[in-house]
């Protein structure tokens, strides 16, 4: 099943439900799917992989919204953004622990033949690549770092 009909069955069971908090980040969702398919060059298609990227976008921003509501004292803007996160973390693969993930890179590393920090251009090419979707870019960038350092 795809996201967009995944999405939309949750919207209907969310809004029979009244869940305000989950429909909310359900129409954030669909809305970018919406959005991602009327791109030109899309075909009105979107693939698993686009599914993907627009869900970490998603997250992306919300967490840096969270970020900023904390700092400014405003936890009623918080609990929303956290609550969105929630929602749309559900739709994403599920994401390595940081042991998966060093393990992961030490292979990358072997398989690519880095041997220092200069090398981090080449490892993370083929990490983002391998790793899409199963941890985020920083935590990805962090892990190189301190491999090849």
């Amino acid at each position: 099943m795809s996201l967009e009909l995944q999405v939309m069955s949750e919207m209907k069971d969310a809004m029979k439900a009244k869940n305000e908090a989950l429909l909310r980040g359900l129409r954030a969702i669909k809305a970018e799917i919406i959005k991602a398919k009327t791109e030109p060059g899309a075909n009105g298609q979107v693939t698993e992989e686009g599914e993907i990227k627009i869900l970490q976008k998603l997250v992306k921003s919300r967490k840096d919204s969270l970020e900023i509501y904390q700092t400014q004292n405003r936890p009623d803007l918080a609990q929303k953004e956290s609550e969105e996160i929630a929602v749309i973390e559900k739709f994403l693969p599920k994401q390595m622990t940081a042991e998966e993930l060093e393990e992961a890179l030490k292979a990358i590393i072997a398989s690519v033949g880095a041997s220092g920090p200069q090398d981090m251009g080449k490892v993370m090419g083929v990490a983002s690549k391998q790793l899409s979707g199963k941890a985020e870019g920083k935590a990805i960038s962090a892990a190189v770092k301190s491999l090849l350092g």
